[in-house]
């Protein structure tokens, strides 16, 4: 488990099957990587984690 940002977030990664990656907070998926077509950036993410 590692760290995201100052605001207490952390992130774990899990082995998925079929190249697939996706980034789920509090049980809801933020990205998918299979749906939007490619890996997210920070600037991706941190908007959806506030």
């Amino acid at each position: 488990m590692a760290e995201l940002n100052g605001l207490g977030h952390t992130a774990e990664m899990i082995a998925g099957e079929k190249s697939q990656f996706d980034v789920i907070a509090d049980g809801d998926t933020i990205w998918s990587k299979q749906q939007i077509g490619r890996f997210p950036e920070l600037p991706d993410l941190m908007p959806k984690l506030k």
